[in-house]
């Protein structure tokens, strides 16, 4: 094998020192601005990729259409969304989409929760882009919280419109409290098919607090979070009323479930131990949310509130004679 010559040896020693400083830069390019992607806007102007389905929901409440860029990949699927109707009015995020996939976008900002995948928050935040990262959700006054945080970002119009839901949220929870005054609370329990079940300072737990409910699981079971019920003490509760949630749009949240929607959506704990033990089972005492009342984190989460409250106590939602159907 013939030996380089001296000058071919520097040759090569100068391109592999350019390779190694050159490739590592051009994949950051790559990673902060996508071959198709045209120049960030200006003017100071903000564009939001929004990567979950609650933070869908706050910035269709707040932002300008222009500063929409992208929802996430549940936007446009109303098992998941309570805005997916209005959601298909803007481009959504694929499956599983990728930091490059986010930034093909040209967003300012990217909104994360705390439950979104750890590495792609950190690569979008190397990219240079901001990232807003929600991790409380559990109660309407984190709520009241998150429309105004993302307001301040949005702007004047955001902010105004802030205030707007945060008031006629307070008056509809106000008017269900007092519909609701003096009702003993039905006692209940939310079951799953993932045997975790929601005690304090969950979702569910801010539902029941608004909706006339006692939540087993944090009364008698003690469980903060999600957590697998001791088997044995669940059989031994007194549950009035399953809470379950519809793994379909259906039903609609304008209209009470059917008494088929609920045997279906029973069928499955029929199956489970120990579900299929609980009197509650047997018995069909179930009410039942539709899909994406069950984890909403948003101010949407007042109609979970009226739908729940009117199932559990539909005395307390009877029309007064001479009083018109609502629309």
């Amino acid at each position: 094998m013939k030996t380089p010559s001296p000058a071919n040896r520097r040759l090569c020693v100068v391109i592999g020192l350019a390779l190694t400083l050159i490739l590592p830069a051009l994949a950051v390019v790559v990673l902060r601005k996508p071959a198709d992607a045209t120049a960030p806007p200006s003017g100071g102007s903000v564009r939001i990729v929004s990567q979950t389905a609650g933070t869908d929901e706050f910035l269709l409440a707040l932002a300008d259409p222009a500063q929409i860029a992208a929802l996430s990949q549940l936007a446009h699927d109303p098992r998941y969304s309570a805005t997916a109707e209005q959601a298909r009015a803007y481009p959504r995020l694929p499956d599983n989409a990728d930091a490059e996939t986010i930034l093909r976008h040209r967003p300012t900002h990217v909104l994360f929760a705390d439950f979104s995948r750890p590495d792609l928050v950190a690569q979008v935040r190397r990219s240079g882009v901001a990232v807003l990262v929600f991790d409380r959700y559990n109660t309407l006054e984190d709520t009241y919280a998150n429309l105004q945080r993302l307001a301040s970002l949005l702007g004047a119009d955001a902010t105004r419109r802030a205030g707007q839901i945060i008031s006629e949220s307070q008056r509809r929870v106000n008017a269900l409290r007092e519909k609701l005054q003096g009702v003993k609370p039905v006692r209940v329990v939310s079951i799953s098919i993932y045997g975790l079940i929601p005690g304090d300072r969950t979702n569910f737990q801010d539902f029941c607090d608004h909706a006339g409910a006692e939540n087993l699981a944090k009364t008698l079971g003690k469980i903060t979070g999600h957590a697998p019920p001791n088997a044995e003490r669940l059989l031994g509760w007194p549950v009035e009323k399953l809470v379950l949630v519809a793994d379909s749009s259906t039903p609609h949240p304008d209209t009470p479930p059917t008494a088929g929607e609920i045997e279906q959506a029973l069928d499955v704990f029929r199956k489970i131990n120990p579900y299929r033990f609980m009197p509650a089972v047997r018995e069909t005492r179930a009410v039942l949310l539709p899909a994406w009342q069950g984890s909403c984190v948003t101010h949407h989460r007042i109609a979970c509130y009226e739908y729940l409250a009117r199932q559990l106590h539909p005395e307390r939602f009877l029309r007064e004679p001479g009083e018109k159907t609502p629309p």
